[in-house]
């Protein structure tokens, strides 16, 4: 079974994905009623299961009235994926950033969730056993190589 954090998540990316339009506004308090939860834990999903590195933008009103506004960022094309990896990615990234783009890619359909995990693996800081800033720089080299051979397929 499936955890609420699990659940809110899904409900959010629903949402988004039949709004039609690439931004949504929610009540805090109103998804934490539906769900019988805190407004705190609709801050915990939204705070890591919503970020920058995962593809999308957060902005936030405290307050009566206030709201969460969660906008999804898009990809460039694919023509231009390779100049987007070497800029995003640039000559080094550390784990958590890889992950990041990987989801987003993931999420984006860009790759199958048994390619992101093989990416994942190859990536990881137990498979590459070299001190810093020798991994976070083959980190770069490689996950850039895969992912232009993967997407320009």
């Amino acid at each position: 079974m499936r955890n609420i954090s699990d659940l809110i998540e899904q409900y959010l990316k629903q949402i988004l994905d039949n709004s039609g339009e690439s931004a949504v506004e929610i009540q805090r308090n109103d998804l934490a009623e539906k769900f019988s939860c805190v407004p705190s834990q609709i801050n915990y999903v939204i705070s890591t299961r919503f970020t920058l590195e995962k593809g999308y933008v957060v902005e936030s009103k405290r307050g009566g009235g206030g709201y969460v506004r969660i906008q999804r960022v898009e990809l460039p094309s694919l023509k231009g994926i390779q100049l987007h990896f070497d800029q995003t990615i640039g000559d080094q990234i550390d784990q958590c950033n890889a992950e990041g783009l990987i989801y987003q890619l993931e999420e984006a359909g860009h790759m199958t969730k048994r390619e992101a995990n093989l990416i994942r693996v190859a990536i990881h800081r137990d498979t590459l056993i070299l001190k810093l800033p020798y991994r976070d720089e083959l980190r770069a080299r490689l996950l850039k190589s895969m992912l232009v051979a993967l997407l320009l397929k």
